[in-house]
């Protein structure tokens, strides 16, 4: 079994912030989800090599501080998933191809950032 670690500078938009574009307009929610899928599936492209059928993601969240709830700041891992599908990673984004998740949460002031350890298993 292998695993590869993608790295996403910054945060990404919680779950209030994604109501609110949904509350906005439907259009605004569809753009912005699209721009960071798309963002994401180039990262993924830079930074990891393999394609797996079936994988548990690890996401560790460096937040620059305390402000947002963690079961906000987990709505991003959307994001990183269909990122991840459309990159080529994981064929779909279903229970056969995402085993577990696991979130885990510490502060970085100055690197804000997402690290997702990509972890091949079996079926």
């Amino acid at each position: 079994m292998s695993e590869e670690k993608l790295v996403i500078e910054g945060e990404l938009p919680g779950l209030n912030e994604i109501i609110a574009f949904a509350k906005e307009h439907w259009a605004r929610y569809a753009g912005e989800k699209h721009i960071r899928t798309e963002q994401i599936a180039w990262l993924a492209k830079e930074q990891i090599c393999g394609k797996y059928s079936r994988v548990d993601l690890i996401f560790n969240w460096y937040c620059k501080n305390k402000k947002r709830d963690k079961d906000n700041i987990i709505a991003g891992q959307k994001f990183v998933i269909d990122g991840l599908v459309q990159a080529g990673v994981i064929e779909n984004d279903g229970w056969k191809q995402i085993g577990n998740i696991f979130h885990f949460f510490e502060i970085d002031k100055k690197n804000p950032r997402v690290e997702i350890i990509i972890e091949e298993v079996g079926e």
